[in-house]
């Protein structure tokens, strides 16, 4: 990890820009050996520095959450934009999407007949110039249709003058122990299948992206065309538990101070308490995970609870309890969240310089 720069306030987000160069440029080499597209997902970051790095190793456009975020990346020369959830296209979105089309080429997800039927009405006859895409339920079983349902979306869209380009899923059930291989193998034959019957229904499919950080660099082109994964940039502790980032490549981190120490005597723990509480690490803890983050500094330690201001950290009997106002760096469970709760970042160079990155895409939800 960055060493902590001297002076800062805690809590505050550290980005190791080395780290975090190195695994845009891991992942973009990976993908691309496998015969696929590297599309990120910017809900990650947010961040237009991270944005350009990625866009310069190669990414064919960056997938975002939310119009708001689609914008903010076209206004900063981001020129191939998929807008990766099912969206209900509203007045005030039509808008904000008919301005973005004069900036950007634009892909939508969907995952109904109702939704395009609005998209359709809202858009006007510029919804021609939409790529969408339908979202297929590969097992996650959040959105999503069915491989079977995606035709009668598809024949609904062709109705109202939309292109349909191609299909796509978030594999989430990855997110857990022992479930990425089933996870990796749903996707492929949910996308298959899909894509298979809209062909057969005389739709041209162009387009099958998959690939959530635990699958992307596994994924190959027999079936996908594209991945996108978000947390790759920065790894977190639940990739870590999962396997599927190295200790050393996590590139975010949150500084934080030791505010409260306690020796513990066989009945109360041996801990120190962070002032890195919910409020800048998120709540985000699965059934599965260790805690609700790991220390940088310490592998064994494990944040037991956090409060809004507070992580209460047990150490391990064997090695020394820090000492008041000694800083370390924590590792959020989840580093999606743990972003959206900033308005920058401090990235932290090889040199020690460090500098201020905005996180502009934050809060932009519509």
């Amino acid at each position: 990890m960055s060493t902590i720069p001297v002076g800062i306030s805690t809590p505050q987000i550290l980005v190791d820009v080395a780290k975090l160069e190195k695994n845009i440029d891991r992942v973009a080499h990976r993908v691309a050996s496998q015969g696929l597209k590297l599309r990120p997902h910017a809900k990650t970051h947010k961040m237009q520095e991270i944005a350009e790095r990625q866009m310069n190793a190669g990414a064919a456009g960056l997938t975002v959450a939310t119009v708001g975020e689609a914008l903010s990346f076209a206004l900063h020369g981001v020129a191939k934009i998929f807008i990766a959830y099912p969206l209900w296209v509203d007045q005030a979105q039509a808008t904000r999407i008919l301005e973005l089309m004069r900036r950007a080429k634009l892909s939508i997800g969907t995952d109904s007949v109702e939704a395009v039927e609005q998209m359709a009405k809202m858009l006007g006859e510029k919804v021609s110039k939409v790529k969408l895409i339908i979202e297929i339920d590969s097992g996650h079983h959040r959105s999503g249709v069915s491989p079977q349902g995606a035709v009668e979306i598809a024949e609904a869209a062709r109705a109202v003058g939309m292109r349909v380009h191609g299909v796509f899923t978030f594999p989430g059930h990855s997110y857990a122990p022992e479930g990425i291989d089933a996870a990796l193998n749903d996707e492929h034959k949910a996308l298959a299948e899909a894509a298979c019957l809209l062909r057969d229904a005389g739709h041209t499919i162009k387009r099958i992206s998959g690939g959530s950080t635990p699958t992307a660099e596994l994924s190959d082109n027999a079936v996908l065309t594209e991945v996108r994964p978000g947390v790759y940039v920065f790894g977190d502790a639940q990739q870590f538990e999962l396997g599927r980032v190295r200790w050393e490549d996590i590139s975010l981190t949150v500084a934080s101070t030791v505010i409260s120490r306690h020796e513990g005597d066989g009945q109360i723990p041996r801990r120190i308490v962070l002032d890195a509480g919910s409020k800048v690490l998120g709540g985000d803890r699965p059934a599965w995970a260790t805690g609700y983050g790991r220390i940088a500094e310490c592998p064994e330690a494990r944040i037991s609870a956090l409060s809004e201001h507070h992580a209460t950290v047990l150490w391990p009997e064997h090695l020394p309890l820090p000492a008041h106002g000694q800083q370390l760096q924590v590792i959020p469970n989840h580093v999606c969240v743990a972003v959206n709760l900033v308005d920058t970042v401090l990235a932290v160079h090889e040199d020690g310089s460090h500098e201020v990155w905005d996180v502009a895409a934050r809060g932009l939800n519509f």
